[in-house]
């Protein structure tokens, strides 16, 4: 099959009518220490040396009341309040770090989670997303990825094709999240593991391929984040014996 290109000009003009972002319903400035998917250790030292000294007095009784009483102790725990306050203590820059670090510290298993997931604010959906790398070794929260990838929060989709996502979620649903980032506007550099996960994948070139063919009979531009991924599906595939938990569909 032959996958449509842009011309140079087209690919210019993208951004003339490029693909309709995703609504926001986020209620803090983005807390772009994420974005580099960062070891706990080093949201831990991030947080450290940029947190005024209340701030930091304040995550330090946080994490130490979440070490002390992990779990669930009655209709809410004492670090879920916590994850409620993070924003207003730690400052919208640095409250999606706080409050991974509050959930790690509480231990927090995947009944927790959930719960924290479904009944808190975006804000504390997207700590849970991030935390799931650290505190879930198993496909058990892909409920919760899936749930976050059929919204059009795009710092909820973000959150949601992370590295637990990039091991767990399996082929068909990771391209269909590929193609949901490219329509609503989420940068392909969020998507964790993309490089391993898209090469080769000639399943992933045909659905980017009917994308730009539909965009370009509709005479709308075609994102250019798309031939990016394009490019990666016709990359060398790993070596047999590479860790690809999307693999071949049966």
């Amino acid at each position: 099959m032959t996958h449509p290109r842009a011309t140079p000009a087209a690919r210019t003009a993208r951004t003339q009518d490029a693909p309709s972002t995703g609504t926001h319903t986020g209620e803090t400035t983005p807390d772009t220490t994420l974005t580099t998917r960062p070891s706990l250790t080093d949201l831990q030292d991030h947080l450290t040396t940029h947190l005024d000294p209340p701030a930091r007095s304040w995550l330090d009784h946080a994490l130490d009341e979440a070490a002390a009483q992990p779990g669930i102790h009655g209709p809410i725990s004492v670090w879920e309040l916590r994850l409620a306050e993070a924003g207003r203590r730690c400052g919208p820059l640095h409250a999606d770090a706080a409050r991974v670090l509050i959930l790690n510290a509480a231990r927090a298993g995947l009944d927790a989670l959930t719960r924290v997931y479904f009944q808190g604010t975006a804000d504390e959906r997207r700590a849970v997303l991030h935390a799931l790398p650290h505190l879930v070794s198993g496909p058990g929260a892909l409920p919760l990825i899936e749930d976050a990838l059929r919204t059009n929060d795009t710092r909820l989709l973000s959150a949601a094709v992370g590295p637990y996502a990039a091991r767990h979620l399996p082929a068909h649903a990771w391209r269909h999240a590929v193609l949901k980032c490219l329509f609503t506007g989420v940068p392909v550099d969020q998507v964790a593991d993309l490089p391993r996960r898209a090469a080769g994948d000639g399943e992933l070139a045909r659905m980017l391929g009917d994308y730009a063919a539909e965009r370009t009979a509709a005479d709308r531009s075609v994102p250019e984040d798309l031939y990016r991924v394009l490019d990666l599906t016709e990359s060398v595939t790993p070596a047999a014996g590479t860790d690809r938990p999307h693999g071949k569909e049966s």
